[in-house]
């Protein structure tokens, strides 16, 4: 292995998807596609939202900003990704590389947090329905929304800074096919105590905290559920929180498939990479499909504005016509 210090890397190799060539087109092609409908499907849950006044209620609020990070967190790793598979260039700049890891553990670590608050506001909803609009004002969805950026950009600041401050002399062949704090302090000759320490410690209470509370929520809000007599009320009380549901279940399970089972020494390093892209790639793509097909009001609301959107096309088009 090649050895280097800190101050010859300018760049990093990302080797990530290197032993696949055989696959390096449909590859491209399959996340390109992918991409393209996470950008489209998200935009319009941020078009609906932003245009329907039905829609602007503290629930949507936070759909709108889960759409937002559904549509960063691909943003920071894919585009490069298709450069790579495109090109076979796999490098990127040792600045390219930190401000990757920041974007991606900051927005990962964001929608922890946004998941967790969203789960409360469904257990508010579902547990105190009549204080609903006294306890979710507008103020204190701005304040939890500002909360949960805030908190995720100032933990992945702390983990850069302490990633990026140590020497890297062992080698810059990160093997992943983005930077992510794992393979990239892999490549550290110093001591890496504090930083695996800093990932450990913060990164296990405030990741197990945002799940307790989106767990405990749910209980409650099974619990309040199972006590409702009629089946129509439960049915309605159910589809209020479905969606939500199978967005948290899809988070945290591929992020579990993703972290822990890949460790197994059955897989190999090439299907552990590709079984990372679950988190980082399919699940944004999957969050809108799960809403618009569970969620009536996000339905109707995509399906006027599709409508209008092709109304306005048509009027063009006779415009057009009739002044030729």
């Amino acid at each position: 292995m090649d050895v280097y210090n800190q101050t010859t890397i300018t760049e990093f190799i990302l080797r990530g998807l290197s032993d696949l060539p055989e696959v390096r087109y449909p590859l491209f092609v399959v996340f390109a596609a992918i991409y393209q409908v996470t950008l489209v499907g998200n935009g319009a849950i941020l078009l609906a939202v932003g245009t329907k006044q039905k829609l602007h209620t503290a629930m949507y609020y936070f759909l709108a900003n889960l759409s937002l990070l559904d549509i960063f967190c691909p943003s920071a790793t894919v585009p490069n990704m298709l450069k790579n598979l495109l090109t076979k260039n796999q490098s990127i700049s040792f600045v390219g590389c930190a401000l990757q890891l920041f974007f991606l553990v900051a927005l990962a670590g964001t929608e922890v947090f946004l998941l967790a608050v969203m789960a409360y506001d469904q257990y508010v909803a579902i547990c105190f329905p009549l204080s609903y609009i006294f306890i979710m004002t507008k103020g204190r969805c701005v304040k939890l929304t500002a909360g949960t950026w805030a908190s995720g950009f100032l933990n992945s600041l702390l983990h850069m800074v302490f990633t990026f401050c140590l020497s890297f002399c062992k080698s810059d062949q990160v093997n992943q096919y983005y930077c992510d704090i794992p393979p990239v302090v892999a490549l550290f000759c110093s001591s890496t105590y504090v930083t695996e320490m800093l990932v450990l410690v913060l990164g296990g209470i405030l990741g197990i905290s945002a799940f307790l509370i989106t767990g405990i929520s749910y209980i409650y809000i099974i619990s309040t559920i199972l006590k409702i007599r009629s089946a129509e009320g439960k049915c309605k009380a159910f589809s209020i929180c479905a969606s939500h549901l199978l967005v948290a279940c899809l988070f945290y399970g591929t992020m579990i498939f993703t972290y822990i089972c890949p460790s197994s020494s059955h897989h190999s390093p090439a299907r552990n990479r590709l079984i990372s892209m679950l988190y980082g790639v399919i699940t944004p793509m999957l969050t809108p499909l799960i809403y618009s097909l569970r969620n009536t009001e996000v339905k109707g609301a995509l399906r006027k504005v599709l409508c209008h959107k092709a109304c306005l096309k048509q009027g063009r088009y006779y415009s057009a016509f009739h002044l030729i």
